[in-house]
């Protein structure tokens, strides 16, 4: 099966991720991928995605061959439906992209005949760094998530994990708040605020996003200290709140989050990358074999 966006797993599936996830946490995990070949073909750049995908393959006793985009076809002018073709001519196991183009993965999936793993597509989803930000609520509260208030920060309308994390929080019963200067802010129906400070006695988790400064037409702000002054997540903001703050990476330093708050045990940041090994196991399993 595709994984394009978080929709396309129904909650007895999340579940099941979680749980092999939190399996392999504790596991030696087995070689279920042995003999299997996974192609990664990320045409944006990535640290953390790409290679938490890469060693979630390899420990499952995947080959991984990572198609050098650098060296690729398609800077002579080959279409991603001729990239897709003779990718899936190889006969892979499965195929995990990133693109800068919303629906890049939809557009793939026409033309191959294993599952797409979505690795972040434009400004449209992100679907396992979704799921990794819920094993990590959901292992720090043990399981007790549902009515759960938490705040989304930043540049929400041009982020895809804001869209993955917003259709699949609010699906295991989280209270969303948006909290974001105006143009930052997407048509919604969710609760917005551009109150950090006030709001932050009211949560229970904050997600801090990047500023997506490539996605800007234009700069839409004074200076990313502008920004800063208002939507920083810092210990003066945290004092003592009993509050988790969770991040996608990469971090702009004292600019989405302080320096200190990094240092902050509160701070789920690491986490969240071990997390996201795990997960990305369970996900790229799940797929090959439903």
């Amino acid at each position: 099966m595709h994984f394009i966006q978080t929709d396309n797993l129904d909650i007895k599936a999340i579940q099941t991720i979680l749980d092999k996830a939190n399996f392999y946490q504790k596991n030696t995990p087995p070689k279920t991928l042995q003999d299997k070949i996974i192609i990664t073909a990320f045409f944006e750049n990535s640290t953390r995605t790409l290679s938490s995908f890469e060693i979630a393959a390899k420990n499952l006793g995947a080959k991984v061959i990572r198609l050098d985009i650098s060296k690729s076809s398609t800077l002579k002018g080959e279409t991603m439906a001729d990239t897709a073709a003779n990718l899936n001519a190889m006969n892979p196991h499965a195929i995990i992209i990133r693109h800068k183009n919303a629906g890049a993965g939809e557009h793939l999936a026409r033309y191959v005949d294993c599952p797409i793993i979505n690795g972040g597509d434009g400004a449209h989803a992100h679907p396992t760094q979704a799921l990794l930000d819920l094993l990590t609520i959901s292992n720090h509260f043990k399981g007790d998530i549902k009515g759960k208030r938490v705040g989304i920060v930043g540049d929400i309308k041009n982020s895809r994990v804001a869209n993955s994390n917003i259709e699949l929080l609010s699906r295991f019963g989280l209270d969303i708040t948006l909290i974001a200067p105006p143009h930052f802010l997407p048509k919604t129906h969710f609760k917005t605020t551009q109150d950090l400070k006030g709001s932050i006695k009211n949560l229970d988790i904050i997600i801090s996003l990047r500023t997506q400064t490539e996605r800007h037409n234009y700069q839409i702000y004074g200076s990313l200290q502008d920004y800063a002054k208002q939507f920083c997540i810092t210990k003066n903001i945290l004092q003592d709140h009993n509050v988790i703050v969770l991040h996608p990476g990469p971090v702009h330093h004292n600019i989405d989050l302080d320096d200190e708050v990094l240092k902050d045990p509160r701070c789920k940041v690491l986490e969240q990358v071990s997390n996201g090994v795990l997960i990305r196991m369970a996900v790229i399993e799940h797929c090959i074999f439903n």
